[in-house]
């Protein structure tokens, strides 16, 4: 007979964050083998969101099947002086057993201050009865210092409020977040545009050479016109992802600017690095229907943006790609910047699927050298459910 073991009871919480959500845990509170990285810590993972999962759906785990929702949050003591906490961040794939650590996600570093706050990871002389906590966060898997300034109420993270958030259904309390020194250096270490250029020619095979602006600020991101490839910028997620040609096509680009930007070495690599690099498609702005059936209006925004994420249009907008835009925008002569009409500019209000978003960035040259000190954005997050989450003993070993 063989003996059955209880499932592992392991503390989380599950969190929105922006317009993402994931399960967030102290790292003190993993299972001992899955608190430095590797293969235990992979699969503990995976098995909680319930990936890989071939009918696409997480029916057993807490992922939702989407790149917005088959995520995972890693927060424990800082290791970096001058800050609070450490983030790691963990984007699970869907269908393979794969964890991608290569990059972060601006929406849900909206919700790390509250889980430290919460938590117990910040101490209680540092929280106001009311008013505003600030939150120094290292983002280990990119080494950035995120800086949050979390809203407190009663001595409690105050989650309710009126701040609205395209793609997002419901209001909450406004976080403000700021990107310091947001460039995405990688392992190499590189500049903000790894070619030297702001504008290049990509040769994309089976697509043809394209003009792209490659760019490492917030995440890796490549940038395409809209007009270039077909489109007109103003697609919602139908037009995208129910086309088998156009989403092998943005993989196509995706890859060819992934070898490009130095972040590969083969072709085949960029199946094992599917967070990054994103890719993003621009245009002017124009009138459009967002998801909701909110009317956007062309006067109302400096251009329109679309983005992938794990090899499908996202719903909304990334956080990290957010960065990408705002700094983009802020450089004369990329393709973000063209479209938003070109000259100077410190914030942009894009168009995305589910309506509007403002960012900003301010970039100056140095030495011939585009830099960007800080970029900013607000989010709003919230505990959706707080507990213990179980999966199978012998998941991450014996």
């Amino acid at each position: 007979m063989s003996t059955r073991l209880p499932q592992l009871r392991i503390p989380a919480t599950y969190m929105r964050g922006g317009t993402s959500k994931g399960v967030f845990f102290r790292l003190a509170d993993l299972p001992e083998a899955a608190r430095a990285p590797g293969a235990a810590r992979d699969a503990l993972l995976l098995r909680v969101i319930g990936s890989p999962d071939p009918y696409g759906k997480h029916t057993d785990g807490m992922g939702g099947a989407t790149s917005s929702t088959s995520k995972c949050v890693i927060i424990g003591p800082a290791t970096q002086a001058g800050h609070d906490v450490d983030y790691l961040y963990g984007q699970v794939s869907i269908d393979s057993a794969f964890v991608d650590w290569s990059g972060n996600c601006g929406n849900l570093s909206s919700a790390v201050g509250p889980f430290a706050i919460a938590n117990g990871l910040i101490p209680a002389d540092r929280i106001p009865r009311d008013g505003v906590c600030t939150v120094r966060i290292w983002q280990k898997n990119i080494g950035k210092t995120i800086v949050a300034h979390v809203p407190i109420a009663n001595g409690e993270v105050q989650e309710d409020g009126d701040f609205e958030l395209d793609g997002v259904t419901f209001p909450s309390a406004e976080i403000p977040l700021e990107f310091l020194d947001p460039v995405d250096e990688g392992d190499e270490g590189g500049a903000m545009f790894p070619t030297g250029n702001v504008v290049d020619d990509l040769d994309v095979p089976g697509v043809g050479v394209l003009q792209a602006t490659m760019i490492t600020a917030g995440i890796p991101t490549v940038f395409v016109r809209a007009a270039d490839i077909g489109l007109a910028g103003t697609e919602l997620q139908p037009a995208i992802n129910e086309s088998r040609e156009r989403l092998a096509m943005f993989e196509a680009i995706r890859t060819a600017g992934a070898l490009r930007m130095g972040l590969i070495k083969a072709p085949e690599e960029a199946a094992k690095r599917q967070h990054t690099p994103k890719v993003a498609f621009v245009a002017t702005p124009a009138d459009y229907v967002a998801s909701s059936g909110k009317a956007v209006k062309a006067a109302d925004i400096d251009l329109v943006a679309r983005a992938l994420s794990m090899g499908k249009l996202h719903h909304a907008m990334m956080g990290t790609a957010s960065v990408a835009i705002a700094t983009a925008a802020a450089i004369p002569g990329t393709l973000v910047n063209e479209a938003a009409g070109g000259g100077a500019r410190e914030a942009v209000n894009f168009g995305h699927p589910s309506g509007t978003m403002r960012v900003g960035a301010a970039a100056e040259q140095v030495d011939g050298q585009w830099l960007v000190r800080r970029a900013l954005m607000s989010r709003s997050a919230r505990v959706l459910m707080e507990g213990h989450v179980r999966v199978p003993a012998g998941v991450v070993g014996d």
